[in-house]
């Protein structure tokens, strides 16, 4: 056990160093997912996701902390799957989509917190209110997809992660019903990145 615990330990080591160079990596659109969950009124937890996300990442297996994020989100593109919360969302009780067409995430410093995971710290601006928050990643790959060698869209060097982390709504202006509806919204991002895009 002893063996095989130290190998697993040298092997989650290596995701971060498959590759020797830094590379700028595009989100796939068709699996990159930025989903949010809240409390509705004490009774049920609730959730919902934007469907358009767009950004890159500036990553080097050899220098974690000099990894840059930078990330846009189209709120207009919320979805719960109900339609009439949607509009509501979309309107200016909420994100006021309209008028701030764009939710931005931009990194500002990064710490290697585990193996495969990192702590990234950034700005996060909603309705055109910043404030800083704080992610929490795992890396789940880096190198070839496992479906490069079928499709060609998936060739190239990829690298996935899962991250999570929560916000107070309020602080960005989107605080309506709070906390009747909970303030704090939890966070979660999954995400599928190509080196150099398409």
């Amino acid at each position: 056990m002893r063996h095989f615990t130290k190998f697993a330990v040298v092997a989650a080591s290596l995701a971060f160093t498959a590759s020797a160079q830094a590379a700028s990596y595009k989100f796939d659109p068709t699996h990159t997912e930025v989903r949010f969950y809240y409390n509705h009124a004490g009774l049920t937890e609730q959730s919902g996701e934007w469907k358009i996300v767009g950004g890159e990442v500036e990553f080097d297996p050899a220098k974690i902390e000099e990894t840059k994020v930078s990330v846009t989100i189209d709120p207009a593109s919320v979805d719960t799957g109900v339609q009439p919360l949607d509009e509501h969302l979309k309107g200016s009780d909420f994100f006021d989509a309209e008028k701030f067409p764009e939710i931005t995430f931009v990194s500002t410093s990064v710490k290697q917190t585990g193996a495969t995971a990192v702590t990234l710290v950034g700005d996060l601006t909603i309705r055109d209110q910043k404030h800083p928050v704080e992610l929490d990643f795992q890396l789940k790959h880096n190198g070839p997809h496992p479906l490069g060698s079928y499709f060609d869209y998936y060739q190239g060097q990829w690298i996935g992660v899962e991250g999570k982390g929560a916000i107070l709504r309020s602080d960005f202006g989107v605080g309506k019903f709070a906390p009747l509806t909970s303030d704090r919204v939890r966070l979660e991002i999954s995400a599928e990145m190509r080196e150099g895009g398409w």
